[in-house]
């Protein structure tokens, strides 16, 4: 696995790079968000650990610019721990956010889980008419493309892998905003429904679990 450490502390790099090494990870590095994204397009990364505060363009800038180029696991680093970075960058689609100073331990064991997740997404789902297009991030409705915001996305694809299962508005917070999020219940409901209403047809696979949550169920399976 190739994984790009993109922060301006070099000792912060080195730590990152000798627990990969013993995880038997492949480390490409950075030291600011330009120079990522240069990497990004030179290299084959499959994990991006990045910073936010960087000289030339800070790492949530960055994370824009990236995923117009390839939508990669990310995890994001602040030394402040401010609530707006969480919020932005979990808006924009990264999969964990830590702040410093942070375990180099717990950091690899997100890593593993983040990767986990994705290895087990599979790469296509269709119903009659709904297809989505996992690896290309693309979900369509009789071949004309639904345009999701990353949360709408992110739900509907963790959705379609629990299948079937119930899951409450507090599982769902916390694995697509993040355990540590502020928010409250309106924040999933509100998703829910702009979700709903671009499924159009098939927005009735998005079943209310009364007093609980929701779940995503095809009928007759």
């Amino acid at each position: 696995m190739n994984v790009l450490v993109v922060d301006d502390e070099e000792l912060i790099r080195k730590v990152i790079k000798e627990y990969c090494t013993i995880e038997k990870y492949q480390v490409i590095e950075a030291s600011n968000g330009q120079e990522a994204i240069e990497k990004i397009q030179e290299n084959e990364v499959d994990l991006l650990v990045l910073d936010v505060m960087m000289p030339k363009m800070d790492g949530l800038t960055a994370y824009g610019e990236i995923k117009k180029i390839k939508n990669i696991p990310t995890i994001i680093l602040s030394a402040r721990g401010e609530e707006y970075d969480k919020l932005t960058g979990f808006d924009l689609g990264v999969d964990d956010y830590l702040t410093k100073p942070f375990s180099p331990k717990e950091l690899m064991a997100r890593m593993k889980a983040i990767m986990k997740r994705y290895r087990n997404k599979q790469d296509e789902f269709s119903y009659k008419g709904l297809k989505i297009d996992f690896s290309g991030h693309k979900v369509t409705i009789f071949e004309e493309e639904i345009k999701l915001t990353p949360k709408e996305y992110e739900l509907l694809s963790y959705f379609i892998e629990n299948q079937n299962i119930a899951l409450s508005r507090e599982q769902l917070l916390s694995k697509i905003w993040g355990y540590d999020f502020f928010g409250d219940d309106r924040t999933i409901d509100t998703h829910i429904k702009m979700l709903r209403n671009n499924l159009k047809e098939y927005r009735d696979l998005i079943v209310t679990v009364r007093g609980m949550g929701y779940k995503f169920e095809i009928p007759g399976k």
